[in-house]
């Protein structure tokens, strides 16, 4: 059995901050980190989706983990995202952020060769005994166009490595089909059901928004752990409106996140947020923290 939350409860998926010439920035990723867990943060997920993953290299992603490790200790989980559409190339990641210091590994479904659901089993399982770290799946099918079926969750769970779940996949029956028959610890990885996925079993959740207001987002974890639910719905709906902006209104998360933190460029094919969508998220960050303070 895996303990119920292996990493922690309220995890960030952490932006990667850029210099104005692109390049990351590691003394503010350092910084960023360190907030983040001095605002509640259990732990944080590197070089995710949110981490602009897809357009960072390899001896970056390594040197992230590095930086982002020494600013927190040894005390705080860091999960890197090592996956990729190449099982060699998945493993070699995983093995170097594991030497580089991370706690676990984000792996996600392999993307646009979508394989069958054994061919995906054996991926995820090839990756698992690469490792000594814990490794978390990542199931996104509207990015990777591959679904982990419930049936294919339910065998990975016997792994001994393969201990959490960021679930993307916006199916709250088979997810708490999983949870229900598994030691799987389900982290929401969509804002909107954090808190439908803990109130059924879930772990918590792996967050973009969280870079903005971890502290909220946690709290509405702790309200619903000290029995308070009424508060803990109150919040998560005070966090509606910034987190729709955020996520659903049209630009990646990574593209927002970084607009309200100025947080540096992001990587092409990405292309920054106008200044319309920017005085939105500015506006709706201040409103709710306006809220916050009535509650």
């Amino acid at each position: 059995m895996t303990t119920p939350h292996p990493f922690g409860r309220a995890l960030c998926a952490m932006i990667t901050p850029f210099t104005a010439t692109g390049e990351p920035d590691l003394d503010a990723a350092a910084r960023h980190a360190a907030h983040l867990v001095a605002e509640g943060c259990d732990g944080l997920v590197l070089s995710g989706t949110t981490g602009e993953s897809p357009t960072t290299t390899d001896a970056e992603k390594t040197a992230l983990v590095r930086a982002v490790r020494a600013a927190v200790g040894e005390g705080v989980p860091v999960v890197a995202g090592t996956g990729s559409a190449d099982t060699r190339h998945t493993v070699e990641q995983a093995r170097a952020a594991e030497a580089a210091g991370a706690d676990g590994i984000l792996v996600v479904t392999p993307y646009y060769s979508r394989p069958p659901q054994a061919a995906l089993e054996a991926h995820f399982r090839r990756v698992a005994d690469a490792v000594g770290v814990p490794v978390m799946l990542y199931d996104i099918p509207g990015r990777t166009g591959t679904r982990i079926e419930v049936e294919t969750m339910l065998r990975l769970a016997d792994h001994p490595r393969i201990v959490a779940v960021k679930d993307c996949a916006y199916d709250l029956l088979g997810s708490t089909k999983v949870i229900a028959r598994t030691s799987l610890a389900y982290y929401s990885g969509c804002e909107e059901l954090n808190l439908p996925l803990y109130a059924v079993g879930g772990a918590g959740f792996v967050s973009t928004v969280a870079n903005v207001v971890p502290g909220p987002l946690r709290e509405v974890l702790d309200a619903f752990d000290r029995g308070d639910t009424a508060r803990a719905a109150r919040l998560n709906h005070l966090l509606l409106p910034l987190t729709e902006l955020m996520m659903a209104a049209g630009l990646p998360g990574t593209v927002t996140a970084k607009a309200l933190l100025d947080a540096g460029p992001v990587r092409e094919p990405l292309q920054p947020a106008g200044r319309e969508a920017t005085d939105g998220l500015r506006r709706a960050y201040d409103e709710l923290l306006a809220a916050l303070g009535d509650v």
